[in-house]
C-alpha cells in the first residue's frame, strides 16, 4: 500500500455552509490524516494516508457536502510525510 499526501485548495461557496465539519468526517471515514481551514475566499486542505483513500477524498472535494458550491479545486501532490495523528480542523 503506497502513502501518499495531497495538499487540496477548494474555490466556490465553501465557508460557512459546514464544509469543514463534513470532509472531516469523510477524511475520518477513510482513514485519513491531516488538516482543513477555512481562508476568506478557498479552504485548504492536507490529507495523508493510503493512496486510494486519498484520491476518494480529492474526488469528494470536487462537490463537497450538498451545502456547497465548488467551482474548482487545486490539488498538489507531495511526498509522505508521515507528520499528523488524525485529522484535524483548524
Amino acid at each position: 500500500m503506497k502513502l501518499v499526501r495531497a495538499r487540496v485548495f477548494v474555490f466556490g461557496n465553501v465557508q460557512g455552509i459546514g464544509f469543514r465539519f463534513s470532509a472531516k468526517q469523510k477524511a475520518d471515514s477513510l482513514g485519513l490524516k491531516g488538516w482543513i481551514r477555512n481562508f476568506l475566499d478557498y479552504v485548504d486542505a492536507v490529507f495523508e494516508g493510503p493512496e486510494d483513500k486519498v484520491k476518494e477524498m480529492v474526488e469528494w472535494c470536487k462537490k463537497g457536502p450538498t451545502t456547497s458550491r465548488v467551482d474548482k479545486i487545486k490539488v498538489e501532490f507531495e511526498n509522505y510525510k508521515g507528520e499528523f495523528k488524525d485529522f484535524k480542523i483548524l
